[in-house]
């Protein structure tokens, strides 16, 4: 390596140690920060393979415990210490009010193999640190909800302030983040929002041409992979009967562009990664509206 070489990794890495990583280089453009080029820096370990669903993480055979489900990864944390992460409480993901219950700041970016090009959105992991002096060694569960640009180590998470002071002893939680960037162990778990179900925000900007729809708090898997929608006809509001895909926006936002004007009322079907499905009937009314949240009556078991 050059001196030259040298002298950028050093500035990096001190860099990285004083106050963690930012996920992203503007998480308040939302989809444009998602489209910013995914590529890591020179001297970046390669891309891990990526965790399975939480029904068979138990089974991994590369567990750094075997048997157990955990695996290997580094962590760095961005934002205010007891904060969410982005200064505007949200991320690449596209959703909304991280910093508020369900989410309750409890998130992270991930790197590609967590992200997943944004469907590995919502999923859920539990964290645990052993190596450091401040660690507690107790299990925290995060959500995906943003993007790692310039991951560090093969699974890295970019855990927000108050997840990675959670991972430490009592009254010890500054004293962790100080840190910057340290040894984890993480495994893919079941999400659950009890007393939730799976939720439906239109975006802003959307018109009788253009929908797009974020899905939220959905239980086990957390991410999805697949949203249909389906028309209603005009002359009586009962379902076509047609199921249309919708194409993946960013993150974990949905969209469908037409030439002609959507007649709702909507149901949507939700699959995913398991491939399990839900089918939310009608759950978008005729006269829906920008910027607003239609809750379902169905959650995933």
């Amino acid at each position: 390596m050059s001196l030259s070489s040298r002298a950028v990794a050093a500035a990096l890495l001190c860099l990285l140690v004083a106050h963690g990583t930012s996920c992203s280089k503007q998480h308040k453009t939302g989809h444009k920060a998602h489209a910013a080029p995914t590529t890591p820096p020179p001297g970046t370990p390669p891309a891990a393979t990526t965790p399975p669903p939480p029904s068979s993480t138990s089974n991994s055979s590369s567990s750094s415990n075997a048997g157990d489900g955990w695996l290997n990864a580094r962590a760095t944390w961005y934002g205010a210490p007891n904060g969410a992460g982005p200064d505007d409480n949200g991320g690449a993901c596209g959703f909304k009010g991280v910093n508020l219950p369900p989410f309750s700041a409890m998130t992270s970016c991930g790197n590609e193999p967590l992200f997943k090009d944004g469907k590995g959105c919502g999923s859920c992991y539990q964290i645990r640190c052993l190596a450091h002096p401040a660690c507690s060694g107790i299990p925290e569960t995060v959500i995906i909800t943003d993007m790692n640009y310039y991951p560090v180590a093969p699974y890295h998470l970019d855990l927000s302030g108050t997840a990675f002071g959670a991972m430490a002893k009592d009254g010890r939680n500054d004293e962790l983040r100080h840190a910057g960037i340290i040894d984890i162990q993480f495994k893919r778990v079941a999400c659950q929002y009890p007393g939730l179900t799976v939720t439906f925000h239109i975006e802003r900007g959307s018109n009788p041409k253009y929908l797009a729809v974020l899905v939220e708090y959905s239980n086990g898997d957390g991410d999805v992979v697949q949203v249909d929608l389906m028309e209603s006809r005009a002359e009586d509001g009962e379902p076509t009967g047609v199921w249309e895909p919708m194409r993946e926006s960013w993150g974990s936002i949905w969209r469908m562009d037409t030439r002609r004007p959507l007649q709702g009322p909507f149901s949507l079907r939700v699959t995913n990664e398991s491939g399990k499905t839900l089918v939310a009937d009608q759950v978008i009314p005729a006269d829906w509206q920008p910027d607003s949240v239609y809750s379902s009556i169905v959650q995933f078991d």
